[in-house]
């Protein structure tokens, strides 16, 4: 369908909760000149945060619409990674701060906590003519035909229907939208409480490095932030079962690990405390609306990939309903989102669930590896290149792929179709592939000669060609010289082939019916 089918006062997509997942699907939405409407039923965005680490994926997204740079300049750059057991200061890695490098623009972990991190999508937001309406809460939803109606309460209290073409459900775990569509929202909720502290401290691990502390019965984690001196720290709370978790204070929490460390704490600028929960919805998507972020999966913060995952979520769904919305695709394209995107959640709450319960567990074997071997062990990993790579690939998130959607076809060198195209920059770092995905548009790759023919059909059918001569490290990277690879405009691979066949790359773009410049 085109926008110019849409009803009068129709919007084309209707965004519930204003936190990074439904920020940055509306940032893309927008940029791809889709009108949204983004809700939110609290007053402001929030002012405190647990998720603290953008990851490489996300900086990549967020380069394709021009907001890296200001994300990197508002963070910190961890370069190293210390771990301490039993009050002292055992290993660390400095190498853990270049691990994705040729593998990324940016090979590094970022520390941007997500308050000021929202904050910046909002005026990001809204320079694009974008206000987030506080206040207003979704009330029901009902798909009639071809749209979506929603009962929304205004700030004042009355009440407005909404008609909508799609519906996005970024609201939470505790997703409103997720409720009225009757979706099953499997998993638990462990046991122990945790905090987070925002603190102006002193001592040795306060030195805008990443410092992580495992101890037999307690563990905490140091995050450092933009400013000298300070720092969230992250950790257990002990506490008496009696007490109700929104009376506890900083002072309630366990400081053996703190003093240990030799943390000086001078001022806590904010405490908060949260449980953690492991649940992945049994649904991304029904009708016309989908599920996003912490409303279609939510999971321990182990890996600081909670955050980054929604992201992706949204990033994914945008285009494709971009694509839809301005009929430059088939709207079959919509069902790769959910199979795309839940397989991924479903793994990653499974892993982080394993890598959650030996950090946490009381049990005698879990309390002798965190303070008798992962100290001394892990930071030795971090020095084999091969171990660094895998752990970067893994934590970054550029390692995603969507192999087994419907949306992939084909295999050229060992890149198969749905992974994420390579990173190839020119010997001097100035000049690289990723340049031409700032477009948001398909486009086809061919790292050497592409053919007249090749050429020929990207003409006729309004698609760019990016012909990038060929070097030895694009073997490296697991290209195929003179291949054909069409790019979706997430930068995943649509269509990989060996041959760089104009017939192949013909039939894939009829299929789903793709027209870039429609």
């Amino acid at each position: 369908m085109g926008m110019s089918a849409l009803n009068h006062g129709e919007i084309p997509v209707l965004i519930v909760g204003a936190g990074p997942t439904g920020l940055v699907l509306a940032l893309w939405l927008t940029r791809l000149g889709v009108p949204v409407r983004i809700i939110d039923k609290v007053s402001e965005s929030g002012t405190t945060s647990r998720a603290l680490a953008v990851q490489v994926r996300t900086l990549e997204f967020y380069r394709q619409i021009g907001l890296a740079e200001e994300v990197i300049e508002g963070g910190r750059r961890v370069d190293t990674i210390s771990f301490w057991s039993g009050g002292r200061q055992r290993g660390r890695s400095a190498a853990f701060g270049d691990m994705g490098k040729g593998l990324t623009p940016f090979p590094y972990v970022l520390i941007f906590p997500q308050d000021e991190h929202e904050k910046l999508l909002i005026r990001r937001l809204a320079s694009l003519g974008v206000d987030v309406e506080r206040q207003t809460e979704l009330l029901g939803l009902q798909q009639v035909d071809k749209h979506i109606l929603a009962r929304l309460k205004r700030p004042d209290g009355s009440e407005e229907s909404c008609q909508a073409v799609y519906v996005a459900g970024c609201d939470g775990a505790r997703s409103k939208v997720r409720e009225e569509l009757g979706i099953g929202f499997p998993g638990g909720t462990y046991e122990h409480l945790f905090y987070v502290a925002d603190v102006d401290a002193g001592g040795a691990a306060i030195n805008g490095q990443l410092h992580v502390a495992l101890d037999t019965a307690d563990f905490l984690i140091v995050f450092p932030l933009k400013d000298d001196g300070r720092a969230r720290l992250v950790g257990a709370v002990r506490r008496e079962p009696e007490q109700a978790d929104e009376k506890l204070s900083w002072d309630d929490v366990s400081k053996d690990v703190v003093n240990w460390m030799r943390i000086d704490v001078k001022r806590v600028n904010w405490f908060s405390t949260y449980h953690v929960h492991h649940r992945v919805s049994q649904q991304f998507r029904k009708g016309r609306s989908f599920l996003l972020g912490d409303a279609a999966h939510i999971h321990s913060p182990v890996g600081g990939q909670g955050m980054n995952t929604g992201i992706g979520d949204a990033v994914n769904l945008a285009w494709k309903l971009a694509a839809v919305l301005n009929g430059c695709a088939s709207e079959a394209i919509l069902d790769s989102y959910e199979p795309e995107r839940i397989d991924f959640a479903r793994r990653l709450v499974a892993t982080t669930d394993r890598a959650f319960s030996l950090v946490t567990s009381r049990g005698r074997i879990a309390r002798q590896i965190r303070r008798n071997i992962a100290p001394f062990v892990i930071p030795s990993f971090f020095e084999i290149g091969s171990f660094r790579r895998l752990m970067f690939r893994t934590v970054s998130q550029t390692v995603i792929h969507y192999r087994q959607s419907p949306m992939s076809t084909g295999k050229a060198g060992e890149i198969r179709s749905g992974d994420r195209l390579p990173w190839i920059a020119n010997a001097f770092g100035t000049e690289d592939n990723f340049k031409f995905l700032t477009t948001l548009q398909w486009q086809v790759h061919v790292y050497g000669e592409p053919s007249p023919e090749l050429s020929t059909v990207c003409r006729s059918r309004d698609l760019a060609l990016h012909a990038i001569p060929w070097r030895a490290e694009m073997e490296r990277a697991g290209l195929k010289r003179n291949a054909l690879y069409l790019v979706r405009p997430d930068g995943h691979i649509g269509l990989a082939d060996p041959i760089g066949n104009p017939a192949n790359l013909r039939a894939y773009l009829d299929r789903w019916n793709i027209k870039p410049s429609a």
